[in-house]
């Protein structure tokens, strides 16, 4: 297991990547880090369009986290991945000062999800400017000012005193967000990309018995014209290579043989 120094900078131009969960539990994790990232996004940006949208994001992400227990499922992988890294420290290869920080930062995170307890999303749910707009959020056009008109006001104030509500609403579910990211990169990070070849623009992959492989990543050239359609489960999947051209034509599978990299985490 090889771990980089520096975390991803989401600001950075990168290689077309493209991810494949390969368990409901991923699925999660990363729909709460697509919709943590735009909130995290938008609410610096001061036009009452941006706060509609974050406030549109929270809403969907306190969707997610009232479902099941959400809470539970990222400490028990916290806690797996503090057991993988804390049994590296044996082996001469690995850096001991570098692991040492990342099974203290996850510890750190774990301690803050048992702080934050079972109930940590009630109070959002609670509340009452929330719950108006989360129950007119379903209906198409539905928080339009004329139906929220207390909504109207609020996205009229100052940013910085929008930011402050937001910084509120934030503490509740960051324990749990904070978690998913740092997990996520450390599981993206566990496996360097190996070089695949998709004949006829087709790649497929069977997984050795009882692997416990989570996650999916193609990588392709930032100037590439295809893009990869990625299904299966832990068991096995396929990758077929599309050709693109424009919004009024479907994507057919190209016939040529595709060099791309992939890694398996």
């Amino acid at each position: 297991m090889k771990f980089k120094t520096e975390k991803f900078d989401p600001t950075t131009r990168r290689s077309p990547e493209y991810e494949l969960p390969l368990s409901e539990r991923m699925r999660t994790f990363l729909r709460i880090e697509f919709l943590y990232q735009q909130f995290n996004y938008f609410i610096n940006i001061d036009t009452d369009w941006a706060s509609r949208s974050s406030v549109s994001n929270l809403l969907e992400m306190m969707s997610i986290l009232s479902r099941g227990d959400i809470r539970s499922d990222v400490y028990k992988e916290l806690d797996r991945h503090i057991g993988i890294l804390t049994s590296y420290h044996s082996q001469p290869s690995v850096d001991p000062e570098r692991l040492k920080s990342m099974v203290q930062n996850l510890t750190e995170r774990r301690d803050a999800l048992r702080a934050a307890g079972t109930n940590f999303i009630q109070p959002l749910r609670d509340n009452e400017f929330l719950s108006a707009i989360k129950h007119r959020n379903t209906i198409p056009g539905g928080t339009c000012e004329f139906d929220l008109p207390e909504f109207g006001h609020w996205l009229r104030q100052p940013l910085e005193r929008r930011k402050q509500d937001f910084s509120i609403w934030l503490k509740m579910i960051e324990p749990v967000c904070n978690a998913v990211i740092e997990l996520l990169w450390l599981i993206r990070e566990s496996t360097e990309p190996t070089e695949e070849s998709a004949i006829n623009g087709m790649y497929q992959h069977k997984m050795p018995p009882y692997s416990h492989d989570q996650l999916v990543r193609v990588n392709l050239p930032k100037e590439s014209y295809l893009f990869p359609e990625i299904s299966g489960n832990q068991h096995r999947f396929t990758v077929r290579f599309l050709e693109w051209c424009d919004i009024n034509q479907r994507a057919i599978q190209t016939h040529d043989d595709i060099q791309f990299k992939i890694s398996i985490c």
